[in-house]
């Protein structure tokens, strides 16, 4: 249950899950379990490792792979692509699901904070899958995490909305451009969830009052959900039926009408 073996060329169908220790990262495992019974390895990347180790044991069934690594490193990423060259892995889905973000003022934020979102959430993102694709088996898979705060600015969350629309307009992108690879991509973007994110973001319950009036979405169900709609060639998924909503008034309406009602 550690890295996979140098110099080993066993060829396995395999799924890779970046942020793969906790919440919706872990839920994929089980939906990919599920949905892809032909899926023999699970390649789990997360920075805490002891988290990836309890992960692994619920799945023993499975050989399981677990990479602890910041990819927000450029170096991580050059671990993870003498990991494929030695492994030469058949990669059936791809879930780049690590990011984080960080609710202030931007005027009295913590650059590296500021700048750590845009390492992980854009840049390290792009680098894993341009690593992967030359292992993407035909009628593969790619579920970039993204979020609701794509869909429009959000004053006290700017560089993590603004991250986030980066992911939705790639994989929009992406979608399009690996059809004929037999790659199909798709942005997930899910609204609040009870993961630890909100922890992480420095929003705890009862600092903000949009968060804590917004319906929670289910992670489990959103790893599900979003994994049966990419299948079908959807290119964007939002679970709940309030947060449609939400993405069609950010077609709609003017952002800066829209940012009149989302601050955090």
């Amino acid at each position: 249950m550690a890295a996979p073996g140098k110099g080993r060329h066993i060829f396995m169908v395999t799924a890779v899950i970046t942020g793969a220790s906790s919440g919706l990262g872990k839920e994929y495992i089980n939906a990919i379990m599920e949905q892809y019974p032909s899926v023999d390895a699970f390649w789990l990347v997360a920075r805490n490792k002891e988290a990836l180790w309890k992960v692994a044991e619920e799945h023993t069934d499975k050989t399981i792979a677990t990479i602890s690594l910041d990819l927000s490193k450029e170096e991580s990423l050059d671990v993870m692509e003498q990991l494929l060259k030695e492994n030469n892995p058949e990669i059936k889905v791809l879930v780049n699901n690590a990011g984080f973000g960080k609710c202030t003022d931007f005027f009295s934020s913590v650059r590296a904070e500021q700048t750590g979102m845009v390492d992980l959430n854009c840049r390290a993102l792009t680098g894993l899958l341009r690593l992967c694709l030359p292992y993407m088996l035909d009628d593969s898979l790619v579920l970039n995490v993204s979020s609701i705060a794509a869909f429009a600015p959000t004053p006290r969350m700017s560089v993590y909305s603004a991250t986030k629309a980066y992911v939705l307009a790639l994989s929009k992108a992406l979608h399009d451009e690996l059809r004929p690879r037999g790659i199909k991509v798709a942005a997930v973007c899910p609204g609040p969830m009870d993961t630890d994110f909100w922890h992480v973001a420095n929003v705890p319950e009862g600092k903000s009052r949009l968060i804590d009036s917004l319906p929670r979405v289910s992670p489990k169900e959103v790893a599900a959900g979003s994994l049966r709609a990419a299948k079908r060639g959807k290119i964007v998924y939002t679970k709940g039926f309030w947060y449609k909503l939400y993405r069609l008034a950010a077609k709609l309406l003017p952002h800066g009408f829209i940012m009149e009602f989302t601050e955090v």
